[in-house]
């Protein structure tokens, strides 16, 4: 009951309060009226201005979300020239880690061919004159295989080894030109990374060093063994001359 009595009071006051349905009103009071009317036109005008204002704000504020220094900035000579020097840095460690790793298998699968090879040296060595002459061939075409696969490894290495000098060039190349145009974390990068693959290749070097010098040492051993046993013959055939002469 209450609700309903507030209703109808709210109903008589918005009654009271439009003003256009009040022709007494608005002869009495039409200078009032005029002023009413200016003063609404003018809030409404001043709303939507404000409206534009922040929509217009609102644009701005997504068309320049960055900073205008830094936009500047970034299109500067300077800041161009350094970012197009660490893009060359980051070329030019792929180009080097790539070489680097190529060489250091290369590396490692000569030295795996010559130990290989130093086995079949020995173990012919260890079998000679104790072989059949078919097994004798077979074991002297392994031998000759793995000579041929030794040089095919070698060669590669030395490829591969052009290949990585190049990239080493470039790479300190880049080193400079980062310096000089101010990346200097990029100039420190690639040259860590140059130290680093230096270090890696030398230690490859290393294994097949070590390998080079057991198949000189094979070598070695190879010559004095087919020595004694030519010596060897020989005394046989000059001993079983001999016997042949004394029977008759």
């Amino acid at each position: 009951m209450q609700a309903v009595r507030c209703s109808l009071c709210a109903g008589r006051i918005a009654g009271a309060l439009q003003i256009p349905t009040s022709k007494r009103f608005i002869s009495s009071d039409n200078g009032v009226l005029g002023t009413l009317n200016s003063s609404a036109q003018k809030l409404q005008d001043s709303t939507n201005t404000t409206h534009m204002s922040k929509a217009s704000l609102s644009v701005g504020l997504g068309l320049y979300a960055v900073p205008f220094t830094q936009q500047v900035e970034n299109l500067s000579h300077d800041s161009l020239i350094r970012r197009a020097a660490s893009v060359v840095t980051d070329s030019s460690s792929t180009f080097l880690s790539q070489t680097t790793l190529a060489l250091i298998d290369s590396l490692a699968d000569y030295a795996k061919a010559v130990h290989t090879r130093i086995a079949l040296q020995r173990q012919y060595l260890a079998t000679l004159g104790k072989l059949s002459p078919a097994e004798d061939d077979s074991l002297w075409k392994l031998i000759n295989n793995q000579r041929a696969e030794v040089t095919d490894r070698l060669s590669q290495c030395k490829h591969y080894e052009t290949t990585w000098t190049f990239a080493m060039d470039i790479s300190k190349m880049a080193v400079e030109a980062a310096y000089v145009s101010g990346a200097e974390q990029a100039s420190i990068t690639i040259r860590t990374n140059i130290q680093l693959a230096q270090s890696q290749i030398d230690e490859a070097k290393k294994g097949s060093a070590e390998a080079d010098r057991k198949l000189a040492e094979t070598k070695a051993d190879e010559i004095q063994r087919m020595a004694e046993y030519h010596a060897f013959l020989q005394n046989n055939d000059h001993e079983m001359h001999e016997a042949y002469l004394r029977e008759d």
